[in-house]
């Protein structure tokens, strides 16, 4: 929005042609939105107290959780507005990808909303019925995928790009839609599942978000593009801009959930955020590299896969509890070491994940 006006403004007077910059605006875009965190989240907690929206904690899981019971909950609506007003003032409105990622964000902004305003209000324990809520995030995501698919312009738009290997770039055809499917169902509900301890998911999320940032500012490079040997996508320098929102909220946010947490984001935030990160990974065209760098997110769908399938085939369970960071905890760590351990991995992965643009 300022981008546009920035623009008309430079007629009069040079200097607004400073907008113009990518990178400034990418500074702007994480100040403006730490800053609208940090400013709006006491506001929002002490609403969420008022009208006593608090966490619901499971009485069959670790019991130093007991004390959380009451905290509040849905900050991921604070995170959510942070992002959408820093990206809408300083991303370039024009750009398809911006709204393919604030529609993915949005959409499944509304999903988690609905889930948790049946938990917290209905006080009804299941929330949203499961069925229903991958109904809905399987229609936002078939939806942006056939989009996108029908709109692109340029072969490397649907093209696969394999970690490792500068020549490998298969044309995906349909199976695009289904990739994009998967990327966003599947990171949506990663995130989802990491979101169990206080600051266990945003921290991830700040990492992989930067580094995307990264990868999508080389990706609409033309030089840097050519000598990393990946796709030169033009539309995906802008997508700098929203990663660098999502970390500015993010780290917003943090401020009031670092341990002990003062408000939960809920699944209003982490189905959004982790959807976020899926259609990003699309669009700069490494989905795969996302696996690696989302690693930690891997890991929680992974477990909660493997416990649930050995407990029906077998009859035993694998972890102690599921997803892995409360089996930690049952085996006696104290949750700010499970947090920090989960936080150190996820910063060798994302920088594992950098290493390979260069490793090809």
């Amino acid at each position: 929005m300022l981008v546009w006006l920035a623009e008309y403004l430079t007629q009069y007077f040079s200097g607004f042609h400073v907008f113009s910059y990518l990178t400034l605006r990418a500074i702007l875009g994480i100040l403006t939105a730490l800053i609208m965190s940090l400013y709006l989240g006491p506001k929002l907690i002490r609403g969420l107290q008022r009208m006593q929206i608090g966490q619901t904690v499971r009485d069959d899981g670790p019991q130093s959780h007991l004390s959380k019971s009451g905290t509040p909950t849905m900050g991921g609506l604070l995170i959510l507005a942070a992002i959408f007003t820093s990206t809408l003032l300083w991303a370039d409105l024009s750009n398809k990808y911006v709204w393919a990622t604030l529609f993915v964000i949005g959409s499944l902004g509304i999903v988690g909303f609905v889930d948790d305003y049946r938990k917290v209000i209905r006080k009804d324990p299941k929330g949203l019925i499961a069925k229903w809520k991958y109904f809905w995030q399987s229609v936002i995501a078939l939806v942006v995928a056939t989009a996108l698919y029908f709109t692109s312009a340029q072969a490397s738009e649907t093209s696969l790009v394999v970690p490792f290997f500068k020549d490998v770039l298969p044309q995906l055809g349909l199976f695009y839609i289904v990739l994009t499917y998967f990327a966003i169902v599947g990171t949506s509900n990663a995130v989802n599942l990491t979101d169990g301890l206080d600051g266990l998911a945003i921290v991830p999320i700040i990492l992989v978000a930067a580094a995307l940032a990264i990868i999508a500012y080389l990706t609409g490079n033309i030089n840097f593009s050519a000598y990393l040997h990946i796709p030169h996508l033009p539309l995906a320098s802008e997508l700098v801009v929203v990663c660098t929102a999502i970390v500015g909220a993010g780290l917003g946010f943090l401020w009031f959930n670092t341990y002990p947490a003062q408000v939960f984001m809920g699944d209003v935030g982490s189905l959004a955020l982790g959807g976020a990160l899926g259609i990003i990974a699309v669009l700069v065209r490494q989905e795969l590299l996302l696996i690696i760098m989302g690693g930690v997110f891997v890991m929680e769908a992974l477990s909660v896969i493997l416990q649930v399938g050995s407990y029906k085939l077998r009859g035993q369970r694998i972890f102690r509890m599921a997803p892995i960071h409360h089996h930690y905890e049952l085996k006696g760590w104290p949750e700010p070491r499970v947090i920090v351990r989960f936080w150190i991995i996820s910063v060798v992965l994302v920088l594992a994940g950098l290493a390979t643009l260069k490793i090809r």
